[in-house]
């Protein structure tokens, strides 16, 4: 047993060195993106589009089918919103139907769908009620089925998988009141005690933990004589003595969610529920979100599906100077951004979900930008939604049928679908997390050179071995395939696509050339340059969801499935991509980036504080950040596990 456990300091070096254990360091399998950002366009690890298996289909579709009906006939979506909450009855029949063991094997009672169709059950529901889709999401992607699937015993799995493919809903706990993405001052503590484990702590913003019966918490583990300690994941049965829901927080949006805070106090978790070696946890938990990270843009891609059906409807009958607004170019031109980026989206994840189940390549890099792209787009098309329609787009659905109108949720869609830039890695840290996989061929050749705690001898090391490295890779960025006329001429059809993927292979050398000269100008400092390296990962982004298209709308028209029509919505999305494209690469060297850093200075300082007169703040009293020392709840326990 051990005294009152103390939140650890630690230095901006030694959180990164945590989150640098963790990551996955080895690339045993090629990456479309990683090659990218290297500037190599790999078109033959996408093209052609990966298939699924005839049974996996089948399976998947006639699941997808069951899910539809139950969607039209059991959902009542402006219930949830109304009430803030699922119905108990509604999470019932989605249990009865296997959706809580779409991704768990067969042979523990799951479903054992695809990643592809069950990014599609995800989007199907999503759409109903984005909040039910984040149950479905939070209980497969990232709570106990996955890491017990990638890491787990086979007691484990025999002990978990089959309660988590029917009956019990699982929840990750990660975040705490004062660690968001530095986990390294993780202050919740595991400390052995025989054959069990003694858990104490506080976790924030715990997706399903208002309602779920098992739980993934990651603990500091102390070093001992029984294992080396550090953070490490276990399996914890909610119902455990000492386990407090404190609060059910509420949003924004996704009012349905059942998020709360969840208190341990003394509970005894038995060893054999540590998921993985002490130690672990973010390395599990890094892992996990690998594909996790997949059920959001399944989401978004469904959100601009929605987008596009309301934004189609509205604008053909709502009137401006004697004809639909949608042929008045300032409301048409949103109109073909939504079109064009949903088809992009959709192109993204089912690429990035169909290479997830064929597992020949490293897709860390591609979900991340699925997850990152996905998420700021169908943001973008929520608001053009709104605007497109109006007032009526600000107005609630509620508010909308209650005066005979039809309740359209515009609003709340766009509420929804904020959240997916903060979740499981907010835009900033995503970029960040991109650029250090972009970058890793760099590093691993140079590295010794920036770091300033390797010795003159080792730097002389690395500066001979970044020499060969740069000696046969810099000639290769000069010319390719990007500069031949009859490059990818298969893909010139009624509409020639050859030209944008050209664009993407002189566009890729570019960036990479772009990188190398970041790496040269600033070396070390290279890592402070957050709105460069942001930059960097945008435009990796948008060269991969143009790939992504070209190769979906080649797919299409090779199936005879609407293939003329996803030509053209994929030449508009490259067009548009293209500019932003253009726009990002005139942003790496022509920006504000030294002004901002001085101006908030000056904020933080106090320089600007008199602009903040003449307002009231109607904020009220409290911390900034809740209290979470460790000990015993004196709140309410407002678990509500449902059966």
């Amino acid at each position: 047993m051990s005294a009152t456990p103390q939140k650890p300091t630690v230095t901006e070096r030694e959180a990164r060195q945590v989150a640098e254990a963790a990551r996955e360091q080895g690339w045993q399998k090629p990456s479309f993106a990683k090659e990218l950002f290297l500037g190599r366009f790999r078109l033959d690890l996408i093209h052609p589009h990966p298939l699924p298996a005839a049974e996996d289909t089948l399976r998947g579709e006639e699941f997808l089918a069951k899910l539809r009906d139950f969607c039209e006939t059991k959902i009542d979506s402006a219930r949830i919103e109304r009430e803030a909450r699922i119905p108990d009855e509604t999470i019932t029949g989605l249990k009865e139907l296997g959706a809580l063991g779409m991704k768990i094997d067969t042979k523990y009672g799951g479903l054992g769908l695809t990643q592809v169709y069950y990014n599609k059950a995800l989007a199907l529901v999503g759409s109903v009620n984005p909040a039910l889709g984040a149950l479905l999401s939070a209980h497969q992607s990232i709570g106990v089925p996955q890491p017990l699937k990638l890491f787990g015993t086979q007691e484990q799995r025999d002990t978990f998988l089959p309660r988590c493919a029917r009956t019990d809903i699982s929840a990750f706990l990660l975040t705490e009141p004062d660690v968001g993405s530095d986990p390294a001052r993780l202050a919740t503590t595991a400390v052995r005690d025989g054959d069990d484990y003694i858990l104490d702590g506080v976790k924030l913003w715990t997706t399903n933990g208002v309602v779920a019966d098992l739980l993934v918490v990651m603990a500091r583990v102390p070093k001992s004589e029984e294992g080396k300690g550090g953070i490490t994941a276990f399996v914890v049965e909610a119902a455990s003595e000492g386990v407090t829901v404190e609060n059910r927080n509420a949003f924004m949006g996704l009012r349905g969610l059942e998020n709360g805070v969840t208190r341990f106090h003394r509970v005894r978790v038995p060893a054999a529920n540590r998921i993985g070696p002490e130690g672990a946890g973010l390395k599990i938990a890094l892992t996990t979100l690998n594909t996790g990270r997949l059920s959001l843009p399944a989401m978004c891609a469904g959100a601009g599906k929605w987008c596009l059906k309301i934004a189609r409807e509205w604008t053909s009958v709502r009137e401006q100077w004697g004809k639909p607004v949608a042929f008045h170019e300032a409301v048409g031109s949103k109109i073909s951004f939504i079109a064009a980026t949903t088809f992009a989206l959709e192109a993204v994840l089912d690429l990035s979900s169909q290479m997830a189940d064929e597992n020949r390549n490293d897709i860390r890099i591609e979900a991340a930008l699925a997850k990152l792209y996905g998420s700021e787009m169908a943001c973008l098309m929520a608001d053009e939604l709104v605007q497109i329609r109006g007032g009526r787009g600000f107005e609630t659905a509620a508010s909308l049928a209650a005066r005979g109108e039809r309740a359209v949720p515009a609003e709340q869609v766009l509420r929804d679908l904020r959240i997916n830039r903060i979740f499981e890695g907010s835009t900033e840290i995503m970029h960040l997390l991109i650029a250090r996989e972009a970058v890793d061929a760099h590093l691993s050749v140079a590295g010794d050179l920036i770091d300033p705690d390797k010795s003159l001898s080792e730097k002389a090391k690395a500066g001979a071995n970044a020499g060969v490295f740069y000696a046969k890779w810099l000639p290769k960025l000069v010319a390719g395939a990007g500069q031949l006329p009859r490059s990818y001429s298969e893909f010139h059809h009624d509409v020639d696509l050859s030209t944008h993927l050209r664009y993407v292979e002189r566009n890729a050398r570019k960036l990479a050339r772009s990188t190398f000269y970041a790496m040269s100008r600033w070396q070390g400092r290279m890592e402070t340059k957050q709105g460069f390296l942001g930059r960097i990962v945008d435009i990796g982004a948008e060269l991969f969801a143009m790939s992504a298209a070209c190769v979906r709308a080649e797919l299409l028209r090779t199936q005879g499935d609407h293939g003329r029509e996803a030509y053209q919505l994929a030449d508009a999305f490259c067009r548009q991509s293209r500019i932003r494209v253009e726009e990002l690469f005139g942003r790496l060297w022509n920006n504000t980036d030294d002004v901002d850093r001085k101006v908030v200075k000056g904020v933080l300082s106090g320089t600007y504080t008199w602009l903040e007169e003449g307002v009231l703040d109607p904020s009220g009293d409290g911390p900034w950040i809740a209290d979470a020392t460790p000990g015993a709840s004196t709140r309410e326990n407002v678990h509500r596990p449902i059966r």
